[in-house]
């Protein structure tokens, strides 16, 4: 073939390419792609969280190089998706035997303290997220697997004072339908939860990956609420390589109308180049 077909060829590729790409990206239901960041593997690839506070607003992501030297010499060696609200900043902390979970809290003036979780006797050890109450009363956490529960604690620093005290569970928010493999949750309300989910089966709602909207009966407390799930469709899968992809954690940003922010990590060697950060507004 001429020069001039294969480039003609390769512009008319790009462009189908670019056309399959923006459909998939606009499939997520009642919200807009608006744009996308690169996540980088080492310090991005785990979550995010928009941390307010009177001396500015930052982002704050987590990776595999964000884990803390000394939790990982202790067995802390897994950092999830990091949760805040009202300045307060919480990272969840995990281990590979049935030891306690670790929940690292920011406070709003940035001094630091570690509280534990002893694990109940049907709890998975993962501890995948934390995601803060808007009013930073309560902590909501996830295993991993199929489940039909989201874990509810004491906000550590706020509702449970004493790091030296075991984080007690308090509750659970009882799902109206299993989720698999939940990476990462976020309040958009007092009464609703956005979480993405690295679902790699589809059986649960016809879909991989999907972004998931949890509506609750009542605002989160020391007894159960049910959350209603509604699968929004799947999140944006997009690189150079083919593969599995890997949904990772979440985060809104009420600031400007708000927007949802969702790291999504790319398949093989383009986990390095082309992973994303996805961003979302919602209509």
């Amino acid at each position: 073939m001429r020069a001039t077909g294969i480039v003609l060829s390769l512009v008319v590729l790009m462009s189908a390419f670019s056309t399959v790409a923006a459909g998939a990206a606009d499939a997520v239901t009642g919200w807009t792609t608006v744009g996308s960041d690169r996540a980088r593997p080492l310090d991005e690839s785990q979550g995010l969280a928009t941390v307010e506070r009177s001396s500015g607003t930052s982002i704050r992501y987590t990776g595999l190089g964000t884990v803390d030297p000394g939790l990982a010499s202790k067995g802390w060696n897994h950092i999830g998706d990091p949760g805040s609200a009202k300045g307060w900043y919480v990272e969840p902390y995990q281990r590979d035997d049935r030891g306690a979970k670790l929940f690292r809290v920011e406070a709003p003036d940035g001094s630091r303290a570690d509280y534990q979780h002893a694990l109940e006797s049907w709890e998975a050890n993962n501890n995948s997220f934390a995601a803060v109450s808007p009013d930073a009363r309560w902590l909501v956490s996830g295993e991993w697997g199929t489940m039909d529960r989201l874990l509810v604690y004491p906000m550590p620093g706020v509702a449970a004072a004493d790091p030296g005290q075991n984080l007690p569970y308090a509750s659970a928010i009882r799902l109206d339908h299993p989720v698999r493999d939940v990476q990462g949750c976020d309040f958009v309300s007092a009464t609703r939860l956005m979480c993405s989910s690295d679902d790699p089966d589809g059986s649960l709602f016809g879909t991989t990956k999907p972004l998931l909207q949890v509506d609750l009966s009542g605002s989160v407390a020391g007894s159960d609420v049910t959350g209603h799930v509604t699968s929004l469709g799947q999140l944006p899968l997009e690189s150079g390589c083919g593969g599995n992809f890997e949904v990772e954690g979440i985060d809104y940003d009420e600031r400007d109308g708000g927007t949802l922010r969702v790291v999504v990590m790319s398949p093989s060697v383009c986990i390095a180049f082309d992973s994303k950060t996805w961003r979302f507004r919602q209509g």
